[in-house]
């Protein structure tokens, strides 16, 4: 079956608008333009429309996603796989927060009670899960996976103080980051406070710590666009100064 953009849209539940501009970036193509100028589409590029919701519901972007279905080695059933894992995951996450609230619910009228441990691990739980789809990839290969789940086990486990404290931290650091950067100089005073801070921040969520680890994660921060993008948001540049003041403070870099 064949069908127009309006078509399309109709059936997917998405406007027109967006199967043209999917057209212009190159990641949905009509399977053919006909004698009055329509853009027709066939079953394979209605199937490619499902795989781009699909990473779309799963909040990745149109560029990352253009990467992946157009690459040659690109396997539509092994895709709907991992689709179904990530959809299975969000649903854990999803039954967790709704056993909180119900649990809450229940607390406030008076027919149980509650650990702060347990008002906040729905939260916590949601967080592991966005850092695994952001960055799990790289950073179960540059430390393995037995590396990172002991990290999420410690993230999960974590008191409310803890979380309070580390929450705190981060804040710190990217505050004093901010006023390290205006100095320019990395050995600075400043930039040995922010690097430190975030070694203190780090072992909130490392089992172990080693300097080699940490100036490995700071070149991270510079080698991933990603993580450069978050450093630089608001000052260009931070994220290489951040790197800098790390493999100072780690003896990486005299």
């Amino acid at each position: 079956m064949e069908y127009t953009v309006q078509k399309l849209g109709s059936l997917a539940g998405v406007s027109t608008r967006t199967l043209r501009y999917y057209d212009e970036i190159g990641i949905l193509k009509p399977a053919r333009i006909n004698s009055s100028g329509y853009r027709i589409y066939g079953q394979a590029e209605v199937d490619r429309l499902q795989q781009i919701l699909f990473y779309r519901e799963l909040g990745i972007s149109l560029e990352s996603i253009k990467e992946i279905v157009t690459a040659p080695s690109f396997d539509g059933a092994v895709a709907l796989k991992e689709h179904r894992e990530k959809l299975l995951e969000k649903k854990e996450q999803l039954e967790m927060l709704i056993a909180n609230v119900d649990k809450t619910i229940a607390v406030t009228e008076g027919r149980m009670s509650m650990s702060n441990k347990e008002k906040f691990e729905g939260f916590k739980k949601k967080m592991i899960d966005e850092n695994e789809k952001k960055y799990g990839k790289e950073i179960r290969e540059k430390y393995g996976d037995d590396t990172v789940n002991k990290s999420n086990a410690k993230l999960q486990n974590m008191t409310q103080v803890q979380y309070d404290e580390v929450t705190k931290l981060a804040e710190q650091v990217t505050v004093t980051l901010a006023e390290a950067y205006k100095t320019g100089d990395p050995a600075g005073d400043l930039a040995q406070k922010a690097a430190d801070l975030h070694k203190q921040w780090l072992c909130y969520y490392w089992n172990e710590y080693s300097k080699e680890a940490h100036a490995g994660l700071a070149q991270m921060y510079v080698d991933d666009e990603r993580f450069t993008a978050y450093y630089d948001k608001e000052q260009p540049g931070t994220a290489e100064f951040l790197r800098d003041a790390i493999h100072i403070y780690t003896g990486m870099k005299k």
